[in-house]
């Protein structure tokens, strides 16, 4: 079978489900796994040379609506009748569900289960330390600085922050992405910061940079050097890594009360025991 992907998520849902040796193409923002790395790029996910995607003939293209202007790859994919799926999830169950689609969709339907029970035992148990803990911190998610733009009340770190034993500060604007300013973030006062830029890397990124904010210095976050710069494939890929995403918010909120973080530990890749 040959795959292409458009985008970094559904990169990552074929490499849980163990197809990866079946990618032929990806688009040029997918990083994970490494092994992908030798892969003919296609494009950036809003620009994909679609021409060359024809030309790799596919049996398969996992195309995504996750961000806004992605719609003209679906178009030019119907109009040259290439056969593709669209995934476009907002939650960690759409997520849950895209891989026991693609499962089902490439003969994997048994593994995707599989996973997917994996998957809910571990939203669970987090959940169940989640409800034990009363005062849960206000985390403020900066998805961009100016303008600024935070995940509202429809979207997947919205369910992370509680699952983490916190709250999304902005869960109370019932949209995915809400675009806010530095005062109305002020006068939320956030617990925690959490920084992921859309397409910064995390060296490029300054803690110092938001102290020059006006008022900012008063935040409670400042005050108790609670601002932290995250990585963008732990959280803004809405695929199965935001798992480990969750361990880690979950671990800098509450060390005492839920797994020690691993960088190296994905509960979805370990060996399934006998």
């Amino acid at each position: 079978m040959r795959i292409i992907s458009l985008c970094p998520s559904n990169t990552e849902l074929v490499h849980y489900l163990g197809l990866t040796k079946y990618l032929v193409g990806v688009d040029d923002f997918s990083d994970w796994p490494k092994s992908i790395k030798a892969l003919p790029k296609l494009g950036p996910d809003l620009n994909i040379n679609i021409d060359l995607v024809e030309s790799l003939k596919p049996d398969l293209v996992l195309a995504s609506l996750s961000v806004p202007g992605m719609e003209k790859n679906i178009e030019q994919l119907e109009k040259r009748h290439l056969p593709f799926v669209t995934y476009n999830p907002q939650s960690l169950q759409d997520i849950k569900e895209d891989l026991i689609h693609l499962g089902t969709e490439t003969g994997h339907e048994e593994k995707a289960h599989e996973l997917a029970e994996i998957f809910n035992n571990i939203i669970n148990s987090y959940k169940e330390i989640s409800s034990s803990i009363e005062n849960k911190p206000g985390i403020y998610w900066e998805w961009w600085p100016k303008p600024v733009f935070t995940p509202g009340r429809v979207n997947w770190l919205t369910e992370i922050s509680e699952l983490a034993g916190g709250r999304n500060i902005f869960a109370d604007q019932n949209v995915a992405n809400y675009q806010t300013d530095w005062v109305d973030v002020k006068n939320r006062n956030p617990d925690h910061i959490c920084l992921i830029w859309v397409g910064v890397k995390e060296s490029k990124m300054n803690k110092k940079a938001i102290q020059k904010r006006p008022g900012w210095n008063d935040l409670s976050a400042l005050k108790e050097n609670n601002v932290h710069i995250l990585e963008e494939s732990l959280f803004c890929r809405p695929s199965p890594r935001l798992l480990i995403g969750l361990q880690k918010l979950a671990a800098l909120l509450h060390s005492s009360k839920y797994p020690i973080y691993s960088e190296a530990s994905d509960p979805l890749l370990q060996p399934k025991k006998s």
